[in-house]
């Protein structure tokens, strides 16, 4: 689990050096940190990642959601729960796939791109995808210059990771006005929208061209390893990716499970002001520590420390893995203790006054 040395890299100016192959760091590598921490204790706790540690309770599935190949029918119905829970217009402008990620790695294929911009240090597999694909990729610090004349493709991670940073969706929607006079798109993804004000989502207002919206699954309901997603676009684009996914790319329990959880809004209510309380507390040990918040959102918060390397190498003795970024290595990301346990394990490895946080009637 590397750390980096000081200063930008090439990849963080937007830049790499030529033959170099892109390198993105996520979180939940527990295998890694096994081996940079052999001696530390197990189980890890892992919060290098921001996935709900309070998974929905999915219940019964039917066996034939596993034995038999998904039907049309069900995979309609399930981004029709997807396009009623996220405001869409029209079902037919969302696709589901199987996880964002592969919506990420298809787009460059679904719109041919020279030079694309990416607003902010952010998520870095939208840069790396492009990149792979051929891309001049730019990653630029002004909303402004996401519509300069030379852009084929902008995006903008909203809520922003790691920092959490929302785009108005009036700026949002200026942005794809813009682009789409010039043939261009804006690519928007609202992967952890479902925690962080649901109405600052760009899809009840998608335009009828100029923008992309993905939608993550995994990660508000705590099942990421079911591996589901969506895309919402105009009704051109949108049957062109749902052409590319081919039959049968959503699993039939990811159906299953992803249309009974999104008809659910009692629990993801539940679930936004759990989490929120949880994010409180966590700011809560973070300061205590002595770490400066940066941001973030109630999944996972981001803190700065000029220790930053050291708390990673404390942290990890003590079996608990947090995300650093090689690119910022002032900055940690940590996820959300999902115990009276574990928050009582973090504290102790903080050195600071034991808390969880109070239950949420």
């Amino acid at each position: 689990m590397p750390m980096a040395a000081s200063g930008k890299s090439a990849e963080a100016r937007g830049q790499r050096p030529p033959g170099e192959p892109a390198r993105v760091f996520h979180g939940g590598d527990l295998a890694a940190a096994r081996a940079l921490f052999p001696g530390a204790p197990e189980p890890w706790l892992d919060l290098s990642t921001g996935i709900n540690p309070h998974a929905y309770p999915v219940g019964a599935i039917a066996p034939s959601a596993f034995s038999r190949l998904p039907a049309a029918a069900d995979v309609a119905a399930l981004e029709q729960g997807a396009a009623a829970a996220y405001g869409a217009a029209r079902p037919a402008a969302v696709v589901s796939a199987p996880g964002t990620q592969a919506l990420i790695q298809l787009l460059p294929r679904l719109i041919p791109a020279r030079q694309v911009a990416v607003l902010g240090f952010s998520y870095q597999e939208h840069a790396a995808c492009w990149r792979a694909a051929g891309a001049t990729v730019r990653v630029v610090d002004h909303i402004g210059d996401l519509t300069a004349a030379d852009i084929n493709v902008a995006v903008i991670v909203n809520p922003n990771n790691p920092d959490g940073r929302v785009v108005p969706v009036a700026d949002l929607l200026a942005v794809a006005a813009q682009l789409a006079a010039r043939e261009r798109t804006l690519i928007v993804d609202e992967a952890f929208m479902d925690v962080v004000r649901p109405s600052a989502s760009l899809v009840p207002h998608l335009p009828d061209a100029g923008a992309i919206v993905l939608r993550s699954f995994g990660k508000a309901y705590g099942l990421a390893g079911l591996r589901l997603g969506f895309a919402v676009a105009a009704p051109a684009q949108s049957g062109r990716l749902r052409a590319m996914m081919g039959p049968w790319a959503v699993s039939g329990p990811a159906i299953a499970i992803g249309a009974r959880a999104l008809a659910d809004d009692a629990w993801l209510e539940a679930t936004r002001l759990r989490l929120d309380a949880a994010a409180r507390c966590l700011d809560g040990v973070l300061r205590e520590a002595g770490l400066e918040l940066v941001g973030g959102t109630s999944l996972y918060r981001l803190a700065a420390s000029r220790e930053a390397a050291g708390w990673f190498q404390r942290l990890g003795r003590a079996g608990i893995l947090v995300r650093p970024f090689p690119d910022r290595p002032h900055w940690l990301r940590f996820g959300l203790p999902g115990s009276p346990d574990a928050w009582a394990r973090l504290c102790h490895a903080f050195g600071v006054t034991p808390r969880a946080p109070a239950p949420v009637a």
